[in-house]
């Protein structure tokens, strides 16, 4: 059955509200967010196109204290600001039965960028990473299934060790962001 987010619609809170209410890593999303840089012009140009559609929606499932909000969300904010779509912000712990419609490998991980039709037909999905990075999580996952192993928490972090790797110090990730939501975007 096809998802659909109907009841979801124009019950967040603006991309400005959740920016304005954060109380933890508000200074580190707001950097992320300053330094980010169209690097190419049709980039640009095509969120720029969206602004004449008037039949999509977003909804992004996240929250303030995780790391993948923190770096990912700004670039979503500016990329989605130029499409002037409709953007609803759902606070994981306060919309759990959506975010359990929308789990990565069987767990809850934000954000979740969820683009949507006018009557709430989802038509397709971003997060909780870039793609490069995200490879890291499901080969963790696929090799440790067993949460409760003894050595779960010390190769789990080994994972995050790399998946910081791979996101890198500056914000060449953000262009693998605007182009993963590029194509999201042209095939709905």
């Amino acid at each position: 059955m096809a998802k659909n987010v109907a009841n979801k619609l124009s019950k967040g809170i603006s991309p400005q509200q959740f920016v304005d209410t954060m109380q933890k890593n508000k200074e580190a999303f707001q950097d992320w967010g300053n330094r980010f840089e169209w690097a190419q012009e049709d980039d640009r140009e095509f969120f720029e196109s969206i602004a004449n559609r008037d039949d999509l929606r977003c909804l992004i499932l996240m929250a303030e204290w995780c790391g993948d909000v923190v770096r990912n969300v700004p670039v979503v904010f500016k990329a989605l600001e130029l499409t002037q779509m409709p953007v609803d912000v759902l606070i994981m712990e306060d919309h759990l039965d959506t975010m359990d419609e929308f789990l990565t490998m069987g767990g809850r991980a934000v954000p979740i960028v969820i683009i949507a039709d006018t009557g709430g037909h989802v038509l397709g999905q971003w997060g909780p990473r870039p793609t490069h990075v995200q490879e890291v999580m499901t080969a963790f996952k696929q090799a440790n299934p067993d949460r409760e192993a003894a050595d779960y928490q010390e190769k789990i972090g080994i994972a995050r060790q790399e998946m910081g790797r791979r996101y890198g110090e500056g914000t060449a990730y953000q262009q693998v962001i605007l182009e993963e939501l590029r194509q999201l975007l042209a095939s709905v």
